[in-house]
């Protein structure tokens, strides 16, 4: 049993009656049912998970008058497909609704609100009264999906990559788009991680985009490959500066910020050129601080004997700062936001997993006028990151706007052509790794 304390507090609350073969064997819904299962790799899942064989041969067994031996058997065989059939509907309804997988447990830097099975919804399958129409209702109908599925189906190559890589690719992101994460709001700030694109999304279109440069990740080489980048491919090792999965709400825009330099760049970057050049603080206009208090002269300071968290630092507003004129926040418990950048040449190489773990974005001003609108805040933000003198302010949203950062490897554009996007964080991998076991294989796929 894939729920054993689901499915026994179902019979114990209906006295153990077994509704499947009393309520749906005769008129033709568990031959139906198994008809669904056995299409599972439809979905390039496994067929057998789902016992449809056992299914259909324990049904025929009861319509054959002389099949069942005595009593013992036929009560041995009704409570043999009863549970069957229970556990295999409940088990198709949670991969298909929710996904095989919980992203929340194999991936240690996902923070996005994703639905999963609970008590209520299994239950409601159970208590399903018109199979048909419930197996109908759970089939996938996203447009995208639809479109991996028929690719998987086909059983083609992708350029440049085999059958089996490109195999890969589409079970993957099926997974992720039957996982229930996905954005629902009229307007809303979309990020995809391997794509290196911010959407902002309005009534369900792109009102707005731009390039984008995320976290360094582990697979920078862009190779779009098999390959295991360590001995146990179901272990999430993220690289320490990978940009996480998250959503949350833009709820203010600071212009002109200061920087608080994490104390991880602190001692692994700025105090070392520091120790190089003793007017490195000065001339990239970061302060120091100890104890809370500015220091006058750090230029005096011995860096190379300089303990790591004996120091604060901050960079001031200005063009050299590393968050450029503008930063958007939005709470997480990753420290990371979307901002602006002074080095822009990076946006124009293809491979963007540069940044150490925020978001820096191509248009910055196009995005603040896309969150703010025409209005009195937007005309301050554009004359203050103009401003050649510049102080911090922050600007609260009127209205707060949902952010979703995400990690999409295969998608369909517009016109219907499948994109492929190198698997830059490793996540392909490691998913894969845990699906394993339940994907159908190239044989099976091929005779559907």
């Amino acid at each position: 049993m894939s729920q054993p304390q689901i499915i026994t507090a179902f019979y114990e609350q209906n006295g153990y009656d077994p509704v499947f073969v009393m309520d749906h064997i005769f008129n033709g819904d568990v031959d139906l049912t198994a008809n669904y299962l056995e299409k599972a790799g439809q979905h390039g899942l496994d067929p057998n998970m789902f016992k449809a064989d056992q299914i259909k041969q324990l049904t025929a067994k009861f319509k054959d008058k002389k099949a069942i031996k005595d009593l013992n058997e036929a009560y041995h065989d009704i409570a043999t497909l009863e549970l069957l059939t229970a556990n295999s509907l409940l088990t198709y309804s949670n991969a298909l609704q929710y996904g095989m997988v919980s992203p929340r447990k194999i991936y240690q830097r996902y923070f996005t609100a994703t639905k999963r099975p609970d008590s209520a919804s299994m239950f409601a399958t159970l208590h399903a009264k018109n199979l048909k129409a419930f197996l109908d209702s759970i089939q996938p109908k996203n447009p995208q999906y639809l479109m991996l599925q028929k690719a998987l189906l086909a059983g083609g190559a992708a350029q440049g990559m085999s059958k089996e890589e490109t195999q890969r690719y589409l079970v993957v992101n099926m997974e992720r788009l039957r996982w229930k994460n996905k954005p629902h709001e009229d307007k809303y700030v979309i990020v995809n991680i391997p794509d290196y694109r911010l959407d902002v999304m309005e009534n369900g279109h792109s009102a707005l985009n731009m390039r984008v440069i995320v976290g360094e990740g582990r697979n920078t080489d862009n190779q779009i490959s098999l390959a295991e980048y360590n001995e146990n491919d179901k272990i999430d090792r993220p690289f320490s500066r990978e940009t996480p999965q998250l959503n949350s709400l833009i709820y203010a825009a600071q212009v002109n910020p200061v920087w608080n330099i994490p104390q991880s760049i602190a001692t692994k970057e700025i105090m070392v050129e520091a120790a190089k050049d003793p007017y490195y603080l000065e001339n990239k206009g970061i302060d120091v601080y100890q104890g809370g208090k500015k220091v006058d002269d750090p230029e005096t300071i011995d860096w190379s004997k300089a303990s790591k968290g004996d120091y604060e630092f901050k960079q001031r507003p200005g063009d050299l700062n590393s968050l450029g004129k503008i930063k958007f926040l939005f709470k997480n418990n990753s420290s990371v936001y979307l901002h602006d950048t002074p080095a822009r040449n990076a946006f124009n190489q293809n491979m963007r997993a540069l940044s150490h773990g925020c978001v820096r974005v191509g248009d910055p001003l196009a995005l603040a006028k896309s969150l703010f609108g025409d209005s009195k805040a937007y005309e301050t933000i554009d004359k203050d990151m103009a401003d050649p003198k510049p102080s911090p302010t922050t600007l609260e949203l009127p209205k707060k706007v949902p952010v979703y950062i995400t990690y999409v490897t295969c998608w369909a554009d517009e016109n219907g052509t499948l994109q492929y996007r190198p698997d830059v964080y490793g996540l392909d991998v490691v998913l894969y790794g845990h699906l394993k076991k339940f994907l159908a294989d190239s044989n099976t796929l091929a005779t559907l």
